[in-house]
């Protein structure tokens, strides 16, 4: 009677944006730039909206997808 090794983690890389989204999302996050110039947080909320359909509320804890997050934050630095 032999074990079977143990399933291999996936060690594959997360998806990339779509990167026309990403500029969408760009544009998106400066609406919030209005209410405060916080690019982490507009950002967020723009991807926040994109994901769930609706803005945040403030014990909103549903998580959004970091790779996008994070392709839409570097896209508004890079863009600024």
């Amino acid at each position: 009677m032999s074990s079977s090794p143990p399933p291999k983690p996936d060690l594959a890389e997360p998806p990339v944006p779509d990167a026309q989204l990403v500029k969408d999302l760009v544009e998106a996050s400066r609406a919030f730039d209005a209410t405060a110039a916080d690019p982490e947080r507009n950002c967020w909320m723009a991807v926040h909206q994109h994901v769930h359909g609706v803005l945040p509320s403030e014990y909103d804890i549903r998580e959004v997808p970091e790779e996008l997050y994070l392709a839409v934050l570097a896209c508004r630095r890079a863009a600024s």
